[in-house]
């Protein structure tokens, strides 16, 4: 079992700067990979960043590069999402996810075992 806890989330105007925490318990897989998606209201979940671990291996969504950064911290099992110029349309639960390699697609949410509560991410225009 994995517990997620993430963290770090609040309001912002935008052009603002944001950094999100997930204290993971434990990463059980010799090889997986963690995410961090996002639901704004009436909409369905999507995924934001990815990386493998090991590796470190990072894909992120178009929406999103060249602003978010997503890091991994090994020896505190933390995942970190930095955002930077923050839009309106970033405004959405934030949450992070983790898996291990099996499925196919890092980006579908059905590759994720285990997710965290979320953390709300509010941008004002």
């Amino acid at each position: 079992q994995v517990q997620l806890v993430e963290s770090g989330g609040g309001s912002v105007q935008a052009g603002g700067s944001l950094r999100l925490s997930c204290a993971a318990s434990t990463f059980p897989w010799r090889s997986g990979r963690l995410a961090w998606f996002r639901q704004a209201p009436g909409q369905e979940r999507e995924a934001v960043a990815r990386i493998s671990v090991p590796g470190d291996n990072i894909r992120y969504a178009n929406s999103v590069k060249g602003r978010f950064t997503i890091s991994y911290d090994n020896s505190q099992n933390t995942l970190y999402l930095q955002m930077n110029s923050l839009k309106f349309e970033d405004t959405a639960m934030y949450y992070c996810a983790a898996g291990d390699n099996a499925h196919k697609d890092s980006f579908q949410a059905a590759a994720y075992q285990y997710w965290g509560q979320g953390t709300q991410v509010t941008v004002s225009s």
